[in-house]
């Protein structure tokens, strides 16, 4: 019997799979094997802005100017973008000591000194002020009202502090808001935690206990949370956006800059159009890695792959999940949502007390309870069966208790959107 052999991204390495092409088709995307753009190419971006003049034309030398970044748990290509960027505006005479740079990291942790190396490089880091959001110290907030819909709107006091806000970012596909980036910076990145629960929520109808009509992966129209996240945004009307697409290595491949809301919808439509793949029908198997760190640093970000695989897996079908979570659960309450019986009592305790981090449990346990799921990871056995999922060491083993159906294997789970075709 003829094989291959694929490589699947784990955590900083990679574990090795051989397969039978006859029975798994390989899902990736078209900017797998695109290269990264040099710093003329990414300058050049700078450029030619999407309905904004650029960069250096927006600021003077009496303005100040803060800078949003991703925290670790986004592919960004953070390091390359900001470093040209403070060049830029350094040569339009802002003065380094007029610029700051936050990270806008939600409800997620701090980003760690290392990590602020990694994103931003050791140059920027001496060179600029770093500040750090916390979505739960009221004494760092700032209140700018309500959206038109009647969401309170509490964001980091620094988005008042500057004269211009500068936003950069990542755009890949998110299971509801339909894809990362853009808005995002702002609401959830920098808002508050009420804010971000107000805007989340949306995702789910109560009433039926689902997930709300319109709210899905790679859509942007009628998605009540991408729009709201938006009207947040709006609040703050930041003055330049610079949206990355990264590639296999999560190097800029694609950069889309200009206005907050216009380069943003320019570089979800490419990332649609580049990263949706065709499939004529569900199979009984899918074998997905998240695409290695940061994408699995923590299971809340890896099941965003698990929730790509699980578009292209039929209903009873296996799901093996290859994520390292070398950060653990991603919160340290997670666990307490998995009390619940099933996904509908669990949906029924959101109704009553809603966190975001409750919903991901929710769309979590919803996958374990359609799909046999098992997870290779470093987190400890009994907390993934806790969640419903079974533990396996291997993917082989997984494989071998999986049966002889045709499957797929997602090499890069959450940047490769699986949609059935049609005739």
């Amino acid at each position: 019997m003829k094989t291959d052999r694929i490589e699947l991204a784990y955590g900083r390495g990679f574990s090795e799979l051989n397969f039978d092409p006859e029975r798994f088709s390989v899902l990736t995307n078209a900017n797998e094997n695109d290269s990264a753009l040099s710093d003329f190419e990414v300058g050049t971006a700078f450029d030619a802005p999407i309905a904004s003049p650029p960069p250096d034309e927006i600021v003077s030398s009496d303005n100040s100017v803060l800078i949003v970044v991703s925290d670790a748990t986004r592919a960004t290509a953070s390091a390359q973008v900001v470093n040209l960027l403070v060049r830029r505006l350094v040569q339009a005479g802002v003065s380094p000591a007029r610029m700051a740079i936050i990270f806008a990291t939600g409800i997620h942790r701090p980003v760690t000194e290392k990590e602020r190396i990694e994103l931003l490089s050791p140059f920027i880091v001496q060179l600029l002020r770093i500040l750090q959001h916390d979505a739960y110290d009221r004494s760092k907030l700032t209140s700018l009202g309500t959206t038109d819909s009647g969401v309170t709107v509490e964001v980091n006091s620094a988005l008042r502090e500057f004269s211009h806000v500068f936003v950069t970012g990542g755009v890949t596909f998110h299971y509801f808001a339909g894809f990362t980036g853009g808005r995002k910076s702002i609401c959830p990145g920098l808002a508050s935690a009420k804010t971000i629960e107000a805007t989340h929520m949306l995702a789910l109808d109560f009433e039926t206990g689902g997930r709300r009509r319109g709210v899905q992966t790679g859509r942007l129209e009628g998605n009540a949370v991408h729009e709201e996240c938006e009207r947040v945004a709006a609040t703050v009307a930041p003055a330049f956006s610079i949206n990355t697409i990264v590639n296999e290595k999560k190097s800029a491949m694609k950069v889309f800059s200009g206005d907050w809301r216009l380069a943003h919808r320019a570089a979800c439509n490419f990332y649609l159009a580049r990263c949706s793949v065709g499939i004529p029908a569900k199979r009984e198997i899918v074998v997905v890695s998240c695409g290695g760190f940061p994408h699995d640093i923590n299971l809340i970000q890896a099941h965003k792959a698990l929730d790509m695989a699980a578009l292209a897996c039929e209903d009873g079908g296996t799901i093996v999940l290859l994520a390292e979570c070398s950060d653990g659960l991603g919160r340290p309450d997670f666990l307490k949502w998995f009390e619940e019986s099933n996904s509908r009592a669990l949906a029924a305790r959101l109704v009553d007390g809603y966190e975001v981090n409750g919903q991901t449990a929710w769309a979590l346990l919803t996958k374990a309870e359609r799909y046999r799921v098992c997870l290779v990871s470093q987190l400890p056995a009994q907390d993934v069966r806790r969640m419903r999922m079974i533990p396996v060491r291997t993917i082989a083993e997984a494989l071998d208790a999986a049966g002889n159906g045709e499957g797929f294997i997602l090499p890069r789970g959450a940047a490769v959107l699986p949609r059935i075709e049609t005739q």
